[in-house]
């Protein structure tokens, strides 16, 4: 009987999974292999859906996490996905508040165990954020270190942000943590199909996880955009953000352009990438204790 490979994409918020799973995608086309994507999300949509293309198939788990609040929603988007799809392999895009054991744990099921071949974790760390990891709270830190001791293959991504000493000096360091795993240092997560599917994945107990999950609190919050605003504006908001947001996502309009912007935000650094289609202009923000309804007079105020 044929078995589908699944794999597992983990990493802190803002690494670059997402553009690891459009350069897997990209090359598991090129083989000719059909695969199927599950993205969870921690808040009510996804902005990512509109670049993964209509020929993939996609299941999406939202408002929760895989490894503990929305557990049994992930056996039966795995079993749609399998039953209606004759698969080669699955990728689960995590979110970056996944401890990725945990997501291991919870889709080795016995429902599954005859169809399905797990084939590994693979993480990707933001070389900035390892970099400055001093500055995070001491609960993120240990999800960091959570996820790089447990995965099989690690990028070691945007490369290109840091110098050729501190990419040498981190690489180090993640392979004193985990030298079992294979790291590469990556630019635009960018690496090759027969990379991931030949990485060795190690035994894991999920048992034996420090806990770091209960600790971390993220919250999403989802704004829409009713038209289009000054991007001078906006950037005076982001500037006036507090430390506790991490990550936000979406599509923006500004008032001096025809398309949208997508824009991304990973603690303090926003990136603005210039859209050739209208997209919905929705905004997921990620953070602890956020002030939804300030982050929501602040936006709106916007002109």
């Amino acid at each position: 009987m044929k078995k589908t490979e699944i794999y597992i994409l983990g990493g802190f918020l803002g690494s670059g999974k997402t553009t690891l799973l459009r350069n897997i995608i990209k090359e598991e086309k090129k083989a000719g292999r059909k695969i199927a994507v599950l993205l969870n999300e921690l808040g009510s949509i996804s902005v990512d859906t509109g670049l993964i293309g209509e020929d993939v198939p996609l299941k999406e788990l939202f408002d929760g996490c895989i490894c503990c609040s929305i557990q049994d929603k992930l056996e039966v988007q795995l079993h749609e996905l399998l039953s209606s799809n004759d698969l080669d392999s699955i990728y689960i895009e995590t979110t970056g508040a996944a401890h990725p054991v945990e997501v291991l744990d919870s889709i080795m099921s016995p429902l599954f165990a005859d169809q399905l071949i797990y084939k590994g974790i693979v993480g990707v760390v933001d070389l900035l954020r390892w970099k400055d990891r001093e500055k995070l709270p001491p609960h993120l830190r240990q999800l960091l270190f959570e996820q790089i001791r447990h995965a099989d293959l690690i990028l070691l991504n945007k490369q290109d942000l840091v110098s050729e000493i501190d990419a040498g000096q981190i690489l180090f360091s993640i392979q004193d943590i985990n030298p079992k795993a294979f790291c590469l240092l990556t630019s635009q997560a960018s690496i090759s199909l027969d990379m991931i599917r030949n990485m060795n994945m190690q035994p894991k107990d999920a048992s034996k996880i420090s806990g770091s999950k209960h600790s971390l609190q993220l919250e999403a919050l989802v704004h829409r955009f009713k038209d289009a605003i000054k991007q001078q504006e906006f950037e005076e908001w982001l500037r006036s953000l507090p430390d506790t947001i991490y990550r936000m996502k979406g599509y923006i309009k500004f008032s001096h352009s025809d398309y949208p912007y997508l824009f991304q935000y990973s603690y303090g650094m926003p990136l603005f990438l210039q859209e050739g289609l209208n997209l919905p202009l929705n905004l997921v923000i990620i953070g602890e204790e956020l002030d939804k309804a300030g982050i929501v007079e602040g936006l709106e105020n916007l002109g």
